[in-house]
Order: structure tokens, then C-alpha cells, then sequence
């Protein structure tokens, strides 16, 4: 039980928290404006005001979230706030513990794991690869995967937060991705799509950042129509002014003919001129930052079809032979 404000717990909080909050955002910013002109006292004064109509409620609200009687609570650093709240719910009957220095704390462990050596492996690719797809089809294999663009609710372009979830802060988002990483075995590798380090509007870690760079690159080739067609596929049932809302969000890069062209084939209901006319600006941004990365090695993975569960096993086969090679 997270028992932050609403504000705090939605600019970051424990995977799989439930927010049960003290105050609102209004009581507690009012409380503290009391403690700052008159003092704890009266703060304190003004919260038992706030919080006593909705004691009853908090513990039902623990009750049918409890687990064989057991509660965790916190608030930032594990004080008065989670003291309070715990204090209600061992008078209630529940078992409760506070997380020993609160939300806080979990931060800073967060942050640190991030330092763990984990043994990434990268699909590259151009977009429209399928690389995505590939990423999962290799994990219905047996081998360990971590979706950056699922837990950031966004597929990294200009297009990227179409039919998309709301993307997280970016402080929840490294909270996700603690959550994530800690289900893996850091011992074995783990395979990553080649991201960019920012995400939309989050970004990845410095330290993980630079652990993908330097990782194994298994880049694919797949055919340029195959690519069009997919990208067809995924972005053809949006509407016509969310696509050319993307489509001038690049307009800088694209120029001002080419962004006229874009927007005039989708006006036509011709999405694959759109998207061929637009992939020759994201092929170009895509080769550059590779040209100026240094990975071990930067496998090339030349592929017929656009199907992810056959470019996987492309991508495995390669591997076995490098492996055999005894370069990864």
C-alpha cells in the first residue's frame, strides 16, 4: 500500500502498489503550507481533520487487498504518513510492516541495479523489420527477452505512440524495467531490440544504454516492400489526422516536397507511398548512429520474407555458428 499522494504515486511508484492515499493532492499541499507558517502541531492538527472520515475506508481497502492477512505500506522515507497508516491496520487485525526507508529507498535500489553486467543481445534493423516481432518470436524459443518498447508504450519514431497506452514518466518507467530485469537471469543473455536511448518521452538508463552499445548486433535485411507493407498494416486503420500529425512532426527532416507528398498520398488513402517516402528519412537516421557505435560485432542477417518467426531462427542460426566460430 502506497499511502503517497495521488501526484506522487503517478510520477513514480512500486510496480504492482496500490495507491491508497492519505491525502489528497490539495490536503497535503495545505498541510504543508500549515507547517510551514505554524509548525507540526498544527500541521498535524490539520491532518487528523483530513484523514479521520476516511479511516474506515482504508481499511477496508486493506482488508480485501491483504494476503493471508498481511500488509506492506510505505510513503517517501518511511515515516509518519506510512507510521499512521500501519498503526490503523494493526488495530484493525491485519499483520502490517513498513518498508524500511519507503519509496525512497526502493529508488536508490533501482538505481543501483541498473550497474548489474547483464548479457544483452541485439535485433537491428531498419524500420519496418518486424523486429519487434522477431524479439518475441525469439523468446517463444526459450531464450530471455526484455520488450523496451512495451514497457515504454512506445515504438520509438514519429509514429511510435499510435494505438499506444499513455506513456509512463520517465521515473516509472525505470521502475518498470527494474521489475522487469529482475525476472531475468543476468547470467544468460537477454535479447533487446536496437533502440535509440530516449524512447518517446522516457529514456534508458545510462549504464543499460551503454551495455546495449557494446552488445552483439544481429542486424536484419529485409526487403524494403516487405517493410512498406508491414508498416501498412500496422498504421493503416488510424485515422487520416493522427498520421499526418506524425508525418509533420519530422517535417524538418523530411523536407518541405517530401512532407507535401506524405501528406497529400494519405489525404488519397496511398499510406504505402506515405511510408516509402518517410522510410528513406528513417533509413537514413537509422544507419547513422550505427556508424558511430561500437559493438563487439555487428552481425548482418539477410532476409527473404518478412515473417518473424522464420528471421528468428535466421538470427539463432547465426548465433550457433558464431558461437561455434568462437567469436560471441
Amino acid at each position: 500500500m502506497d499511502v503517497r499522494s495521488p501526484l506522487e504515486f503517478e510520477s513514480g511508484h512500486i510496480p504492482g502498489a496500490i495507491n491508497l492515499p492519505l491525502f489528497t493532492n490539495e490536503e497535503r499541499a495545505d498541510i504543508g503550507t500549515i507547517y510551514k507558517k505554524s509548525g507540526k502541531d498544527a500541521a498535524v492538527a490539520k491532518g487528523m481533520i483530513y484523514v479521520t472520515p476516511k479511516l474506515a475506508g482504508f481499511v477496508e481497502v486493506a482488508q480485501k487487498n491483504s494476503h493471508d492477512g498481511q500488509i506492506l505500506v510505505h510513503c517517501w522515507r518511511g515515516g509518519m504518513r506510512s507510521g499512521s497508516m500501519s498503526q490503523l491496520f494493526e488495530d484493525a487485525g491485519l499483520k502490517s510492516a513498513i518498508l524500511t526507508g519507503g519509496y525512497k529507498a526502493f529508488r536508490n535500489h533501482v538505481l543501483e541495479s541498473f550497474s548489474e553486467k547483464f548479457d544483452f543481445r541485439v535485433i537491428g534493423g531498419e524500420t519496418g523489420s518486424g523486429k519487434t516481432e522477431i524479439l518475441h518470436a525469439i523468446g517463444k524459443t526459450g531464450e530471455q527477452i526484455l520488450d523496451l518498447e512495451a514497457l515504454a508504450h512506445h515504438r520509438g519514431s514519429s509514429f511510435g505512440a499510435i494505438g499506444q497506452l499513455p506513456q509512463p514518466t520517465s521515473e516509472q518507467f525505470e521502475n518498470n524495467l527494474f521489475d522487469a530485469l529482475k525476472k531475468l537471469d543476468s547470467s544468460k543473455r537477454i535479447w533487446v531490440e536496437d533502440e535509440s536511448q530516449s524512447i518517446g518521452r522516457v529514456f534508458i538508463p545510462n549504464v543499460l544504454f551503454a551495455l546495449k552499445i557494446n552488445a552483439p548486433c544481429y542486424r536484419v535485411k529485409v526487403p524494403f516492400e516487405i517493410r512498406v507493407q508491414r508498416l501498412v498494416k500496422d498504421y493503416g486503420s488510424f485515422p487520416k489526422e493522427i498520421l499526418s500529425a506524425a508525418v509533420l512532426r519530422i517535417q524538418k527532416r523530411l523536407g518541405g516536397l517530401a512532407t507535401q507528398q506524405a501528406l497529400d498520398a494519405i489525404e488519397n488513402g496511398d499510406l504505402a507511398e506515405t511510408v516509402r517516402l518517410t522510410l528513406f528519412y528513417y533509413d537514413r537516421a537509422y544507419d547513422f548512429p550505427q556508424s558511430q557505435r561500437k559493438y563487439q560485432g555487428v552481425t548482418f542477417v539477410e532476409c527473404d520474407s518478412g515473417d518473424p518467426f522464420t528471421n528468428a531462427q535466421l538470427i539463432l542460426v547465426m548465433v550457433r555458428l558464431l558461437s561455434c566460430e568462437g567469436k560471441y
